[in-house]
């Protein structure tokens, strides 16, 4: 008996969706998939290669999200950790970083010495200063506010990273606005790039008929997962949803006087009298007209 090894599993498995629970939006039901995808490489044209996950398979109103990590990995944006060398800066702010979710984020000083080179020392200073400031007034994330977006994208390798980029630090994706224009172009539909994580989800570029603050809503949750599941590419699809209505009874109550039901006056109890002036029945025979009252039917509850 032959055994499959992951990299045999890894390959039956790419390209399927996976579903994940419905979320709703005001009056609006999506449904969510996630997709299992090849690792992406440096040097990957996404608009290209992402193309056979989607084409035959997503519809007009879907909107495809791509996960930040694998736009900023196609750039070359991945940085081998053991290539970088801290200053004695980063060593110093980064043992003064606390903990947010999952993972060392700038905890490690490698990741701090990459934020540094991303925005500049003096930035970095200002939002520590600021960090720090936090801590006293009961507050959080003015660091992240003032160091900006391009540090906060900043992925650094944790538990569930995929090898071999458990040994790099993702840097944000310098051009993911591009790349949803041609890939929105391509197929037809929105497309947004998305940083979610376990703490929170940001959309980072999208379409032009898209809502930031819908499409960060819909993944609050992190369906995408956090690498280990190697579905770093999502839908949404708008459903209808077909509400039951309680039908009309069909069964008429056979020697009552009247011509319909109506619901008792004042009870929504679900019990209903006859009204009328003829004998219901189901057969064709005449019958005399009654008196025309009111009675009351012994019928089960709706």
């Amino acid at each position: 008996m032959v055994h499959e090894g992951p990299d045999a599993m890894e390959d039956r498995s790419r390209g399927e969706w996976i579903e994940k629970p419905s979320r709703e939006m005001g009056s609006q039901t999506y449904q969510r998939f996630v997709v299992r995808t090849h690792l992406v490489r440096a040097g990957e044209r996404l608009e290209r290669t992402l193309l056979p996950y989607f084409v035959g398979k997503v519809k007009p109103q879907d909107i495809i999200v791509l996960g930040e990590k694998i736009v900023a990995i196609s750039e070359g944006r991945a940085v081998l950790v053991k290539s970088i060398k801290p200053r004695p800066m980063a060593r110093f702010l980064s043992r003064h970083v606390r903990q947010l979710g999952y993972g060392m984020g700038l905890r490690r000083e490698e990741t701090m010495e990459m934020a540094i080179r991303e925005v500049g020392m003096h930035r970095i200073l200002f939002a520590a200063i600021a960090g720090a400031a936090d801590r006293v007034l009961g507050r959080s994330g003015d660091f992240y506010r003032i160091a900006g977006r391009q540090v906060a994208a900043i992925d650094g390798p944790g538990p569930t990273t995929i090898p071999p980029f458990n040994q790099y630090i993702v840097l944000a994706p310098k051009r993911p606005q591009n790349l949803v224009d041609a890939l929105s172009k391509r197929l037809g539909v929105e497309v947004a790039v998305v940083d979610v994580n376990d703490v929170g989800s940001e959309v980072l570029a999208c379409s032009s008929g898209l809502q930031k603050e819908m499409v960060e809503e819909l993944l609050r949750d992190n369906p995408m997962g956090q690498g280990a599941e190697r579905t770093p590419v999502g839908i949404l699809r708008p459903v209808t949803v077909t509400r039951s209505e309680k039908p009309w009874p069909d069964v008429l109550p056979l020697s009552q006087s009247g011509g319909y039901l109506t619901p008792v006056p004042g009870f929504g109890d679900g019990d209903f009298v006859w009204a009328g002036n003829e004998v219901a029945s189901t057969s064709n025979s005449n019958h005399e007209p009654s008196s025309g009252r009111h009675g009351k039917v012994d019928r089960p509850r709706l």
